[in-house]
């Protein structure tokens, strides 16, 4: 039997040759920090490693060097300086998106 993988050439993929704004970027990567954090902070889980999570926050600096303002928790990460995300908000947004996040970790094993 084949494998769906056959099926599929990467060109297919609509993620594969999809291009972010910068806006998009930054608010992917302050979705990963505020998630990542709480999980770290305050549930004393994580899903990547130390190493990672520092290439993430040191991405998401420069990003926001070229646009901070994306109405997206632009406050909570004006003067963030990608050290720690010890201090950012962990409202129900962040809480609910985290709790999915390890559920997926414990049913996926990632």
């Amino acid at each position: 039997m084949r494998s769906l993988d056959e099926f599929f050439e990467p060109e297919d993929d609509p993620m594969v040759n999809s291009v972010q704004t910068l806006s998009e970027k930054i608010r992917q990567r302050r979705i990963q920090m505020l998630v990542h954090s709480y999980l770290y902070y305050e549930m004393d889980e994580n899903v990547v490693d130390d190493h990672k999570w520092q290439q993430w926050a040191d991405e998401l600096v420069e990003l926001q060097k070229q646009k901070m303002d994306i109405g997206f928790y632009d406050d909570a990460f004006r003067d963030w300086t990608g050290a720690s995300g010890a201090f950012l908000p962990f409202d129900d947004w962040v809480k609910e998106r985290a709790k999915k996040l390890l559920q997926l970790k414990q049913i996926n094993a990632i």
